[in-house]
């Protein structure tokens, strides 16, 4: 059986939703960030970490993604068989590690971009941030524009790895989603789901974020 270590509603949240889509039976299991018992899974102290049957260990939220959509592939999970199709999925995967999620560093962690600890100049970073936050969605937003899902009509593990994105978007822009209507749908589509409605209470998450 496969184990997830999870925090509530950080990005192992895309995991942790695409384990109960799937519908087989795993373990989720929740750490605190650089806890011992985190550290001996994944050295980095990082959420998620993925562990199977024999003990071996994946880390990296699109990593594990794109090994449970190719593990079980009857679950419909993973992109389509052409490259193009792949190439889509790998292209969207590469977006939300690296430039959507960046963005919130500064939003979550303003210290780590400033020299000067005034609550001012993390305010600034925080603000520049959400510049950077609104960025990105706003291209989520073009691609969502003509279909229900990232991928196109049918939901992939990469509407599952945007979800928990989107969420802090809602938490912590003042205007939430209401410049991306379509990834206001989205967020709605997937909060409706019933396998996420379970992943949301089993993290103890609010379904409004």
């Amino acid at each position: 059986m496969l184990t997830l270590f999870y925090a509530p509603g950080a990005c192992s949240l895309a995991p942790h939703i695409v384990l109960e889509w799937i519908g087989q039976p795993y373990e989720a299991k929740r750490v605190q960030y650089g806890s011992p018992e985190l550290v001996a899974v994944n050295p980095s102290g990082a959420v998620p970490a993925l562990c199977d049957e024999s003990g071996w260990v994946l880390t990296q939220a699109g990593a594990i993604l794109h090994y449970l959509a190719r593990r079980f592939p009857q679950a419909g999970l993973d992109a389509g068989n052409t490259p193009e199709e792949q190439a889509e999925l790998d292209r969207w995967s590469s977006f939300m590690t690296g430039d959507l999620h960046p963005s919130f560093y500064p939003i979550f962690m303003p210290e780590r971009y400033t020299a000067d600890r005034s609550e001012a100049a993390k305010e600034a970073v925080r603000q520049a941030g959400m510049e950077l936050v609104r960025k990105r969605l706003a291209l989520l937003d073009a691609q969502l524009a003509e279909h229900p899902f990232i991928l196109g009509e049918r939901r992939t593990v990469i509407d599952a790895y945007a979800f928990p994105m989107i969420r802090w978007a809602i938490m912590k822009l003042p205007e939430k989603l209401g410049r991306y209507p379509h990834v206001q749908a989205l967020h709605d589509r997937v909060t409706e789901d019933a396998a996420v409605r379970k992943v949301l209470a089993d993290e103890g998450l609010d379904r409004a974020a």
